[in-house]
């Protein structure tokens, strides 16, 4: 049986989803804070969830692991994402996990269920990681800064957004395996047809011309023996 359509589709954007959200959850540019008073005009500062840095851009000289003066990895929308965007790296890793084994490629026949149950799991890990990059952008101008400052956007932000995009609609794709399942339930299981005994065909109460068929049709009767061929 050929893979269906929406476990293919919930496999590639799953990963893709994943990489992304690594790439954001690791990369300390989540926002960026340039214009600042008093310093080079080219001087750029990058905030993430986890480092600061901080690079002249005329010279491309870039140092991480700056001092937090202004307590900025103690407010709450940074707290949230150190602990949800790990947390949904690692959901996103199990789901993709039971998605393999419910898709198979070694298998005669997929898994729905577990299939489905997988994309489950890559929606909460989409769901987790989008909270907080969307609680973090509503935030973004209102956590500390030096006064003055001109705050934009990160790259980091924007990946975490299109990482937990891709990864609910992966596991959108793949809980579309359930389908199937309830389809299956809801079949009608006809009972066996009954096995005919292979032989000669007896020319009692056979048929002898097709009008007699069209007759016992339309009357509802059945005789005890099969038409034979020399009968039509």
């Amino acid at each position: 049986m050929r893979t269906p359509t929406v476990m293919i589709v919930g496999l590639v954007l799953c990963p893709c989803g994943l990489l992304l959200t690594l790439t954001g959850t690791l990369a300390p540019n989540w926002r960026q804070v340039s214009l600042i008073p008093n310093q080079p005009i080219d001087l750029v500062l990058e905030h993430g969830i986890w480092d600061m840095c901080r690079e002249q851009q005329s010279s491309h000289d870039r140092r991480c692991g700056q001092a937090d003066e202004l307590g900025y990895f103690e407010q709450v929308p940074v707290r949230v994402a150190q602990g949800m965007m790990p947390t949904s790296l690692v959901l996103t890793l199990v789901g993709l996990l039971v998605a393999t084994l419910g898709v198979r490629c070694w298998q005669k026949e997929p898994r729905h269920p577990l299939a489905g149950a997988a994309g489950l799991v890559l929606l909460l890990s989409g769901l987790l990681s989008l909270v907080p990059a969307s609680w973090y952008t509503h935030e973004l101008w209102a956590l500390p800064a030096p006064a003055g400052s001109t705050l934009v956007v990160g790259y980091s932000l924007v990946l975490s957004y299109l990482g937990s995009c891709l990864e609910i609609l992966g596991g959108l794709t793949l809980a579309l395996s359930f389908h199937h399942c309830c389809k299956e339930h809801r079949t009608p299981r006809l009972p066996p047809s009954p096995v005919l005994e292979a032989g000669p065909c007896s020319t009692v109460g056979a048929y002898h011309n097709p009008r007699d068929v069209l007759e016992d049709e339309r009357d509802g009767q059945q005789r005890s023996t099969l038409p034979c061929d020399s009968d039509f």
